[in-house]
Order: C-alpha cells, then sequence, then structure tokens
C-alpha cells in the first residue's frame, strides 16, 4: 500500500519501521517539529523522523495540518491510506478524508476504555490487569473510531510505564501489519461509548504521592509515573523522586517513616506501608534507599510529605 505515516515518538517508529520492513510503499512521514530537549535544550528530531531519515522516507513537519499548505502536500502524495501512532497534531476532517481507504490509528489500549493522551500510565494507575493494542479508523472524535483488531497484552505486578511502553510499541507494531495485510476485509466494529474512560495527560502535581492513600494504590503510581514525570514526595522540605517501591502490611500515621536501617525504608500509608527500593534526591542521581540511608539518618518517626 502507498501510506502516509504521522507519529512522533519512538512508540510510533516502531511501527514505521515495522511497516517498512513488510514491503509498504510509505510515501511521506509526518512528524512534530524539532524540539529542545536535554540539559543543553538542543533542538532534537523526533524518534520518527530519526526513523524516517535513517530509511531515506520523505519526512514533513509541519506545526499543524489545518492549513491549506499542508493539506495541499498531503493530496500531492495521492495515498491509499494513512497510518497514525500517537503523532500528537489534530486531523482535521478535510485531512481525515484524504486517503483512498481513510485513516487508521495505533492507539495502545483495549477501546472504548482510556481513550486520549495516556493509556498506558492510566492503565497502570487504576490497577486494571490487562490492556493492549486497538488498531481503529479514524473519524473527528477523540479515539472514538470504529475497531478493526484489538491485541491484549497483560500488565504484570512490576510493569513500569517504561516497560509496559515497550510491550505495546512491539504489539502495535505487529498489530497494524497484520491489519494491512488483511484490509478491508477486517469488519468495522462500533465502540460502546457507555463504557469509554479517559486518559488525562500526566502533570507533574498528580505525581506527587498522598501518603494517605492506600499502599496498593501509591505503589501503582510509583510505577505508572516511572520515568516520566516521576513519583515524588517532600522530605524536610525537599522533593524526593521514589522510582520503586514495594507494598507491605505495616501501619503508621500516613507518611511515618517506620522503619530506616540499611535492610528497608518503610514509610506508613492510609492502609499498610510502602518499602522503597530506589529514590532520587534532588540534584542527585537515582539510587537504592540504602544508598541514600548511608548518607543521610531518618529516625523513625520523620514524616514524608512535608
Amino acid at each position: 500500500m502507498r501510506i502516509i505515516f504521522a507519529g512522533t515518538p519512538p512508540f510510533a517508529a516502531a511501527a514505521l519501521n515495522a511497516l517498512a520492513d513488510a514491503g509498504h510503499d510509505i510515501a511521506l512521514v509526518l512528524t512534530q517539529p524539532d524540539r529542545p530537549a536535554g540539559r543543553g535544550m538542543k533542538l532534537t528530531s523526533s524518534a520518527v523522523k530519526q526513523a524516517a531519515l535513517g530509511r531515506g522516507l520523505p519526512v514533513s513537519q509541519p506545526p499543524s495540518l489545518k492549513t491549506s499548505e499542508a493539506q495541499a502536500e498531503l493530496r500531492a502524495v495521492d495515498a491509499d491510506i494513512m497510518v497514525v501512532a500517537a503523532y500528537g497534531l489534530i486531523l482535521p476532517q478535510v485531512v481525515l478524508d484524504l486517503p483512498r481507504l481513510g485513516c487508521l490509528n495505533i492507539h495502545a489500549s483495549l477501546l472504548p476504555r482510556w481513550r486520549g493522551a495516556a493509556p498506558i500510565q492510566r492503565a497502570i494507575l487504576a490497577g486494571d490487569a490487562e490492556t493492549g493494542i486497538t488498531i481503529m479508523q479514524m473519524d473527528a472524535g477523540l479515539d472514538t473510531g470504529a475497531m478493526l483488531s484489538k491485541t491484549l497484552i497483560p500488565i504484570n505486578d512490576n510493569d513500569t510505564a517504561a516497560s509496559l511502553h515497550d510491550a505495546l510499541a512491539r504489539a502495535g507494531a505487529t498489530a497494524i501489519v497484520a491489519a494491512l495485510a488483511d484490509y478491508p476485509a477486517l469488519i468495522p466494529a462500533p465502540q460502546n461509548n457507555a463504557e469509554a474512560t479517559y486518559a488525562a495527560k500526566l502533570t507533574k502535581d498528580e505525581a506527587q504521592l498522598n501518603w494517605s492513600n492506600p499502599a496498593d494504590e501509591l505503589a501503582c503510581a510509583v510505577r505508572a509515573y516511572n520515568p516520566v514525570p516521576g513519583a515524588w514526595t517532600l522530605l524536610d522540605g525537599a522533593p524526593l523522586k521514589i522510582w520503586s517501591v514495594q507494598a507491605c502490611s505495616d501501619s503508621g500515621l500516613p507518611g511515618e517513616v517506620l522503619r530506616a536501617d540499611p535492610e528497608q525504608l518503610t514509610v506508613a500509608c492510609g492502609t499498610g506501608a510502602l518499602a522503597l527500593q530506589e529514590v532520587q534526591p534532588a540534584g542527585s542521581k537515582r539510587m537504592t534507599a540504602a544508598a541514600f540511608l548511608a548518607g543521610r539518618s531518618l529516625l523513625p518517626g520523620t514524616r514524608f510529605g512535608s
């Protein structure tokens, strides 16, 4: 098929590479404009742009698809289909209508659950046992189009947003190649809007742990916010990122240090407690809880969150 591919992060780059490896004609790759990144804020290309240029594919980076210039560029490609994966720009109806066979989206959830920007993290936060990939026909709504296929992926107890992202990226790459191989024989299935949930974009503020919540919920939050934006708390007024924890049955006042020795750093929650395994003080690297305690004395009764 003659394809326009639109995507930006590594999740999308996996699908682009799979489509190219499958022999599809990638006539144009759309991706977000280069952005400043890193400590030096150096202008950096997206993962999709890097993958496309590595394969010698044409790349376009319009800041919007609502302009007549951008739409004319897409129209000139005369594509059979457009594949979209975490692109980050709204596709107006005129763009959705351009490809002969329409536009397909690779979405990282089992729709209609977790429509929106952060489906991977929201699934972990909610304690879902499974998630997956949905290949859907795009319409003007937010992830509301008819579904062509679903791939189920279990969420393991130790999955972080990073590890689950990688599993879903692999599954999405496989799923879109399979969908195009069977297209248009696939039968679209409408979504049940009554079952829809919304995966809102993550914020740094929400990643601050509320020690009054149950330990199991906080353990899910630590995994969901790893690596971005990173779960955090306050200790003596300074931020402390928390990268890895284990829920346990100890009890005490929320945020209270129950144990602080080379064996374990345990903090009480609303129900149960968290044994902190990996932390990161402000201005420092990630370290084990034991290494953190080697450089700082914490007495039982010290309170996190203030």
